[in-house]
């Protein structure tokens, strides 16, 4: 590495740092002040407010970076225009290719570890963050577990299994209720296909009801609807379903599977598998972007127009990416074009402007 290269790494790194920790420090505010009146009500004690802060810090990294990392892109060679750095580097026979060199590199590291804090590290810490805020802030039992696909919650003396939830249908499917006494022996069972959250009640269609209280084997009684009285609320089964962002690419994998292999529409968990790729190379393509635009603005270059500038392509990006997904998710587009599309066409946006740039 040059002292070129070591420079403007220094100045990027440096600017990276500062926006990081601004973003950082702003998101950290608006979501205390929105929190910690409801977990200062519900009688949370300090450790475990910062342990809850603490945890959500990779979650917060993960939603700032790459605003980040664009304003540092701009704001690094804002500066450099400014002080006339760029002028000295051109006269010295340095292309803009090798002045561009060293903050693309980064965008790719940083791309790297933002998919390694997505993959590995967000999992376990939302895990940790959701156990706080229930069992320590709320107060709450940790009844709902979830292996696999797999539902299990207890309700007094009934025992729910179910093989699948779909929030967007408010559905459970393979649905088994065991009805047990103070012992734990069953009294009764009923098997569904499906139970449909209605009216705060959930619903069993197609039910077989087998009472196990009979002098002789059991008593079977077939049942088109009937009504199970679960204190299960639907806010605790879409937890999963807030879960899916936070969770790893396999494990997604795995449920959209499991769902399509029951009958269900898995394109919004395609969609977001294939975002989990895509999100953390948004760091690389906004750098790739970020390039030209500051050397095409270099005599208006600065602080003001880094800021400015940051603002506006941060927000398209955002609008063309929310489009698509939309799409993704609704089956209109193939997940992999609606996650990789915002991206495609950002990166053909800074490879356009990067050719007009007088070399």
């Amino acid at each position: 590495m040059t002292i070129l290269d070591r420079y403007i790494t220094k100045t990027w790194l440096r600017l990276l740092i500062l926006c990081l920790c601004g973003f950082i420090g702003l998101y950290l505010v608006i979501d205390m002040i929105e929190k910690i009146p409801r977990f200062l009500r519900a009688g949370a004690d300090a450790v475990d407010i910062l342990q809850y802060f603490c945890w959500k810090l990779p979650e917060i990294l993960s939603r700032t970076a790459t605003f980040s990392i664009l304003m540092a892109t701009l704001l690094t060679l804002g500066v450099l225009s400014r002080d006339s750095e760029i002028i000295a580097m051109r006269s010295c026979g340095i292309s803009l290719l090798k002045i561009s060199l060293p903050m693309l590199m980064l965008g790719f590291v940083a791309s790297i570890l933002l998919m390694l804090n997505a993959e590995l590290l967000l999992p376990y810490t939302y895990v940790q963050t959701e156990r706080i805020d229930r069992v320590k802030i709320k107060k709450k039992g940790d009844n709902l577990t979830f292996k696999r696909n797999n539902i299990w919650f207890r309700s007094e003396s009934l025992i729910l299994q179910a093989r699948l939830f779909e929030p967007a249908t408010r559905t459970l499917s393979g649905v088994v209720i065991w009805n047990v006494d103070a012992e734990m022996n069953p009294v009764s069972r009923i098997d569904a296909d499906k139970a449909l959250y209605k009216e705060g009640q959930w619903i069993l269609n197609s039910a077989l009801q087998k009472n196990f209280l009979t002098p002789v084997g059991f008593e079977t009684k077939s049942v088109a609807m009937t009504a199970v009285d679960l204190k299960l609320k639907i806010e605790d089964l879409q937890v999963l379903d807030r879960d899916a962002d936070n969770m790893s690419i396999l494990v997604l994998k795995e449920y959209a599977e499991n769902l399509k292999r029951g009958g269900y529409q898995a394109y919004r968990y395609y969609t977001l598998m294939h975002t989990k790729i895509a999100t953390p190379f948004a760091a690389l393509i906004m750098v790739l972007l970020g390039i030209p635009f500051a050397l095409r603005s270099s005599r208006s270059g600065g602080i003001t127009m880094g800021i400015g500038a940051s603002i506006a392509i941060s927000f398209a990006y955002f609008v063309v990416n929310a489009v698509l997904l939309s799409y993704g998710r609704s089956g209109v587009l193939m997940p992999v074009v609606a996650a990789w599309g915002a991206n495609v066409i950002f990166m053909l946006g800074g490879i356009w402007m990067s050719m007009s740039v007088k070399g």
